[in-house]
């Protein structure tokens, strides 16, 4: 019998070191994904696959931000059941019935009209509560990334991204009508934009291809976004206020991997109710949450 203890033991060894492993102690800044959210049929099931992303994620501090009058039910319990660390704000998006003119004062008599950009309002409600957040925290270290409800993320992303000392930024995949967008690295350092889309934009890149060191918003109270921009300018628009394009460090092995992709799921096509021959009636909207 004690042979067998001694043997069980013994062969037992390797696991049991593993769990003491110092590498599982190392020290994580923290991560705040910034994700705007909108109602729609498909939200639930993009909120779904989102969160269970990020549950796998280390240190991950989920904004969700609604563009509504108020919390929804939807969200509040996708939010509860995820059991993720987060944070549940919401602020109607401001419709106007006109677009707003942008005059171009390098080109005189030259203007410009802005259609409603999205997510604007929703992400500046997010950095105000970063900033206070931050301001009584005892650990002001963290990551700021704006996330889409419905790309798709690897791991790796957010594994790269606590590597930064201001910003850092990588490829996107399937975006601005190309396979892959992303920086072009020279000797270690971003030279230019590999972008078809608006290639004359200060930062051709997407909301997805980079972030921020979060300590830097309350250096810069005033960075946010605006609708006084032309669409599709928004990440210059935050970028401008952190840094320039030299300053900008490449990850993801130089730029040369791609570990998040501008997905977008597809507008559901639902059949008229009324116009099916089903063996049960239809189950009535809001009867059941989708």
């Amino acid at each position: 019998m004690l042979i067998f203890v001694i043997l069980f033991l013994f062969n037992s060894r390797p696991a049991f070191q593993c769990q003491f492993n110092p590498e599982s102690n190392t020290y994580l800044p923290t991560i705040y994904g910034i994700t705007p959210t909108y109602p729609r049929l498909a939200q639930k099931a993009d909120l779904t696959r989102l969160s269970q992303t990020l549950m796998l994620v280390k240190n991950f501090h989920w904004v969700v931000i609604e563009d509504s009058d108020e919390k929804t039910k939807l969200v509040a319990n996708l939010l509860k059941d995820s059991n993720l660390k987060y944070t549940h704000l919401h602020i109607k998006t401001h419709k106007s019935k006109h677009s707003t003119m942008i005059v171009d004062h390098s080109r005189p008599k030259k203007f410009y009209f802005v259609p409603r950009a999205s997510g604007v309002e929703q992400r500046n409600k997010a950095l105000d509560w970063l900033r206070q957040h931050l301001k009584t925290a005892e650990d002001k270290t963290g990551v700021v990334y704006f996330m889409d409800d419905d790309n798709t993320y690897s791991l790796k992303v957010f594994d790269e991204m606590r590597k930064i000392k201001k910003v850092g930024v990588w490829p996107v995949g399937i975006v601005g009508g190309m396979r892959v967008e992303m920086p072009v690295v020279t000797n270690g350092k971003v030279s230019d934009f590999n972008a078809f889309w608006k290639p004359f934009r200060p930062f051709p890149i997407d909301m997805a291809g980079f972030a921020i060191n979060a300590t830097m918003f309350l250096d810069r109270p005033d960075a946010k976004f605006s609708r006084k921009v032309q669409s599709g300018f928004q990440e210059s628009e935050i970028l401008k206020y952190f840094t320039t394009k030299d300053e900008l460090e490449p990850l993801a092995e130089n730029c040369t991997k791609v570990y998040v992709w501008h997905t977008r799921t597809q507008k559901p096509a639902l059949l008229n109710p009324k116009k099916l021959k089903l063996k049960h009636p239809p189950i009535p909207d809001g009867h059941i949450e989708v």
